[in-house]
């Protein structure tokens, strides 16, 4: 029998560092507010954080495996069209599409679907990563124009996507050539600032705010640098 360490890992292996911080975001993508699915090309349903699933009244696993169609209405053709090529010519642009689906309370709602084609080569196949925004929203509920929302100066945008890799404060000041003390600060103004208490909160409300870039990994800032 092999022996094994305080956590549990038999001694001599260890767990792949990069699985553990994409299963870590995937865990953050459930806390944030904004309905989000990831689709394979064809449309078959890789993951969903619980706002998206929250819409039809279920849990994320139990959309896993069906077609994003079964759950929305595309109102329009031709975002179809400019996706298929998009493919063909390995572009990799935003694209938004009408779209209208039936919550679990019923009655229709409508909205916007953002789509990001994305991969790890342009000449994969990419997946689609879907964020939805209802149109129907009292307005007391509505998101804040872009210029109204918290944002992120470019070195805090370094240092959250850092953060959002697992790198300590000390690596943090190393990649960026601050002090540990320098990181530190940044992250204490940021806390003021959203009002927020700890680095996971802060990580996934800059996801949210589009500070740190979806669908990439390692983590990258949203913001021009």
């Amino acid at each position: 029998m092999r022996p094994t360490d305080s956590c549990g890992t038999a001694a001599g292996t260890r767990p792949d560092a990069g699985v553990i911080w994409r299963n870590r975001a995937l865990r953050l993508l459930d806390h944030v507010p904004l309905p989000i699915a990831v689709c394979e090309w064809g449309g078959r349903i890789m993951i969903v954080n619980r706002a998206m699933a929250a819409e039809f009244g279920g849990l994320p696993g139990q959309l896993h495996n069906r077609r994003i169609l079964d759950y929305f209405t595309l109102r329009d053709d031709a975002t179809l069209q400019a996706l298929g090529e998009a493919v063909r010519l390995h572009r990799r642009s935003q694209y938004s599409a009408r779209v209208s689906w039936t919550p679990a309370g019923g009655g229709e709602r409508r909205g916007e679907m953002t789509v990001d084609l994305v991969s790890d080569t342009p000449e994969q196949t990419p997946n689609l990563l879907l964020s939805l925004r209802t149109r129907d929203e009292p307005a007391a509920r509505a998101a804040p124009p872009a210029a109204a929302r918290p944002s992120a100066s470019p070195i805090e945008a370094r240092i959250l996507a850092a953060a959002a890799r697992g790198a300590t404060t000390a690596r943090i000041a190393k990649e960026i050539g601050l002090t540990p003390d320098g990181v530190s600060y940044h992250l204490t103004r940021l806390s003021r600032r959203w009002r927020l208490p700890n680095r996971t909160a802060l990580v996934a409300h800059a996801y949210a705010l589009g500070v740190l870039a979806p669908g990439t990994w390692p983590p990258e800032p949203a913001l021009p640098q």
